[in-house]
């Protein structure tokens, strides 16, 4: 009987012991458990604000166009293109008045408006038309009359160079002449009595001055 006593210390010992592990053994698997760190879900990364709208400044709006610049004031003289017929061109204030003639028995009186571009049309009240264009110090066109089309180039010129009429009563004849007096001096021109063309005699193109059947007439600048 003594010796069953050490033999059950020592058997509830190790059944102790036992317990004991199994507990631990236990305790530490729900401890691990229950460690586990929960990680919660990461918040959403704040949206990246959006870019502010680049400010476009408005174009400056384009220099207008330079208006073109009305013709100056100015006389031109020249001949056709085959050397037929001379023409001549008087500007002022927009308007313009031209001539044509061949110096035997075909002429017309033109005039019409002359646009901020140097182009014009010039008509008469026979018909005739010139067409033309004032560029670089000279009228360059055409003239349709008689049903016949004459291109010409007239030159700016100076006095007394440039365009001349003349209208009187002579010995009972209406008397109307036209002269162009060209750059180099000469002169083209038709009188007409009483409707009927012929050349004209030369003026003075200082003064004008011009007889015809012995009476001294004046021929003066046309201006329209």
């Amino acid at each position: 009987m003594k010796r069953s006593g050490p033999l059950l210390t020592l058997l509830g010992g190790l059944l102790l012991a036992l317990f004991m592990l199994s507990l631990n053994a236990t305790t530490g698997s729900r401890a691990t458990s229950s460690s586990t760190t929960y990680d919660p879900p990461s918040a959403p990364a704040p949206a990246s604000p959006s870019p502010s709208p680049t400010k476009v400044s408005p174009s400056p709006d384009p220099s207008p166009s330079p208006k073109p610049t009305p013709p100056a004031d100015a006389d031109y003289a020249g001949r056709t293109d085959d050397g037929s017929s001379a023409i001549a061109v008087t500007l002022r204030d927009g308007r313009a008045v031209a001539y044509f003639c061949d110096g035997r028995d075909k002429e017309s009186w033109l005039k019409g408006d002359v646009e901020d571009d140097g182009g014009m049309k010039l008509t008469s009240k026979d018909g005739a038309e010139l067409n033309g264009t004032v560029k670089g110090g000279s009228v360059r066109g055409t003239v349709d009359i008689g049903g016949r089309e004459y291109g010409f180039t007239a030159d700016r010129t100076i006095k007394p160079s440039g365009l001349y009429r003349a209208t009187a009563n002579v010995r009972g004849a209406e008397v109307d002449g036209g002269w162009i007096v060209l750059p180099d001096g000469g002169q083209v021109g038709i009188l007409k009595r009483d409707g009927k063309p012929e050349a004209a005699p030369r003026i003075d193109p200082e003064t004008g001055e011009v007889t015809v059947d012995g009476v001294r007439l004046t021929a003066r600048p046309v201006t329209p």
